[in-house]
């Protein structure tokens, strides 16, 4: 059993609602053993649970069956699906089950592609009896239609939009799995204006200058629906990991609230405020040419920013929200790459 997390496996795929205890009745219910990262049957069927996060965990075990949980969100997930592809060799005939939302993935396409995949689809409405209907009410009226409605919704796989600064094709060629020395990293917020439970993510994006001049995106740290104590402190958690040299932050989105914010989680922060004085799709379009150079590189998948890079409009809405994850990374990038792009450099020959 693989999840995007330890934490997801346990919390969705064994003790979940819908998970492999709630599935069982009491009498047949198997043993699960936290520590031991294993379920255990009566009849002495034995499960193991993984982390996609740990490609290298999958090197060495061997199973008959696997159930990989969102494998379109797993940031490792080539290199995942590799490692279990050599693990599948129990049984007569070794099997595999994929649940996930349908992202275009390289490795989602090459899957369903594949002759000797059986592809079912399952839109919300026809889970409507187990799903609250206030829920149904806000989510099904206000992405209803929408392309982020159809894939997360209807179970759609959604190409390219026509007028997309990020194609997926251009994001698959420049993942990486490691960067080379960076000389320099940054940690760019985009504060969220509110807290509440329609309020925008607060976007939190690493990223780092090679040695190669290139720029290398380490993270998304992003918070859904955070307080600005809990913004504040994912912020300064990311700069402390990475040892970034500075925090950038935009200062449209909630004024010197940010820099008080983080300097009363960590007052040592150096934070540097930008303001925004161009529309989002034209403070994008330089960042997308950054990409089509080949100078940016993600080091892993980065789901829900790609997500919102992919489906970035004209209208500068993603999904038909701000894409605030989107943001932070053009902030981050700008700040390494763009800033200082009109001073004279001497390079060696």
């Amino acid at each position: 059993m693989i999840g995007e997390t330890l934490s997801d496996v346990r919390s969705i795929m064994v003790e979940g609602i819908s998970g492999l205890l709630a599935v069982h009745a009491d009498h047949e219910r198997p043993k699960f053993e936290p520590s031991k990262r294993q379920i255990t049957w009566e009849s002495g069927a034995i499960a193991q649970v993984f982390s996609a996060d740990d490609p290298e965990s999958l090197r060495g075990p061997q199973f008959s069956h696997a159930w990989c949980d969102e494998l379109a969100k797993w940031r490792y997930a080539q290199e995942c699906w590799d490692m279990l592809q050599f693990g599948l060799r129990l049984g007569e005939r070794p099997r595999q089950v994929v649940t996930t939302t349908p992202r275009p993935t390289r490795l989602i396409k090459q899957l369903m592609d594949d002759p000797s995949s059986t592809v079912t689809r399952a839109a919300t409405h026809r889970n409507a009896a187990n799903l609250a209907p206030a829920f149904l009410e806000t989510i099904v009226s206000r992405y209803r239609g929408t392309r982020l409605g159809r894939q997360e919704l209807d179970a759609e796989i959604l190409e390219d939009r026509p007028d997309a600064l990020w194609p997926r094709a251009l994001l698959e060629k420049c993942r990486v799995s490691t960067p080379p020395p960076l000389e320099r990293i940054v940690v760019a917020v985009d504060p969220p204006v509110t807290s509440g439970k329609r309020s925008d993510a607060c976007g939190i994006i690493v990223a780092g200058l090679g040695a190669d001049e290139r720029a290398y995106v380490l993270r998304d740290a992003s918070l859904e629906q955070a307080a600005p104590l809990a913004w504040a402190r994912a912020v300064v958690d990311a700069y402390h990991k990475v040892a970034a040299d500075r925090v950038v932050a935009e200062v449209n989105q909630g004024g010197e609230m940010v820099a008080a914010m983080i300097a009363q989680v960590d007052g040592g922060v150096p934070v540097r405020m930008v303001r925004a004085t161009r529309g989002k799709w034209l403070r994008a379009e330089p960042v997308a040419a950054l990409y089509e150079q080949g100078r940016v590189s993600h080091v892993g998948a980065f789901p829900a920013l790609e997500d919102q890079m992919a489906d970035f409009g004209r209208d500068g809405l993603s999904g038909g929200v701000s894409p605030d994850r989107a943001d932070a990374l053009v902030w981050a990038l700008s700040e390494l790459m763009l800033r200082n792009n009109m001073n004279p450099r001497v390079r060696k020959l």
